[in-house]
């Protein structure tokens, strides 16, 4: 399987001063989706990436700086703000997050800031292919096929973005634009005349896609990932051309 990613930073606290090298207010937020927000931020002069990387952000505040989490960058190097697409995580049914996420979908406010280091691996398109997205694993995505169409490259490409209900789906307009029939939405715990159901596995698969002969690349909570990955070898694609974010 190939993992296309630079060095992610550590996490914990004694790497936070080499790792927050930059900041950034809030210069707009708006609701896309349920508990999903876009942030527009200011882009440090010395800031670069490339599309599918991201960051490990924080909040300015106090109890909050060293409470970083990893975010794709969806705005394209050449945009002069920098653009995340977020969603948060209500603690009383998601423990584990700690609030972080919660926090900045509930509390922050345009002039509000954040702070994050440099851009790092993530997932890097390596040619055309299928793109495979749960939920928030779009993310990644986004700037690839914003790319892909600036350069005019969309050719060749198809996304299967799974959600769990209508309310979760976002950038639908968007994505239909740039790959119109090419897109396929699957929901997973709802049915809805304009959405297919059911959860992207080896048989939605093999009935939905002709050739395993090209790259797949592959984003979502880490057991889909691994699910889907594992799948797509069964049918035959080749493990170096499944392209995977690395999360070590």
């Amino acid at each position: 399987m190939n993992t296309k990613s630079d060095q992610r930073p550590q996490t914990g606290t004694a790497d936070w001063n080499e790792y927050a090298r930059h900041r950034g207010r809030v210069l707009h937020r708006e609701e896309l989706a349920d508990n999903v927000h876009l942030y527009v931020v200011e882009k440090p002069d010395d800031f670069n990436f490339r599309p599918g990387q991201a960051v490990e952000l924080a909040i300015d505040e106090q109890e909050w700086r060293e409470q970083k989490r990893p975010f794709t960058l969806t705005s394209l190097p050449s945009n002069p703000r920098l653009e995340f697409v977020i969603k948060s995580y209500p603690v009383i049914s998601n423990p584990e997050h700690e609030g972080m996420t919660e926090h900045l979908g509930r509390d922050i406010c345009v002039g509000d800031r954040v702070i994050f280091g440099d851009a790092w691996g993530a997932i890097e398109y390596s040619g055309p292919g299928v793109f495979i997205a749960g939920g928030a694993g779009i993310t990644p995505f986004i700037a690839i096929i914003r790319q892909l169409e600036q350069e005019q490259k969309l050719a060749g490409n198809r996304l299967f973005f799974s959600n769990k209900r209508v309310r979760d789906v976002f950038l639908q307009g968007e994505l239909f634009r740039c790959l119109g029939h090419r897109v396929v939405c699957t929901l997973t715990e709802e049915t809805h005349p304009d959405y297919e159901s059911g959860r992207i596995d080896k048989d939605w698969l093999q009935s939905r896609v002709k050739s395993f002969d090209q790259q797949f690349y592959v984003c979502g909570p880490p057991p889909m990932v691994d699910d889907i990955s594992v799948a797509l070898q069964e049918l035959g694609a080749d493990p170096h051309a499944i392209v995977t974010e690395d999360t070590e």
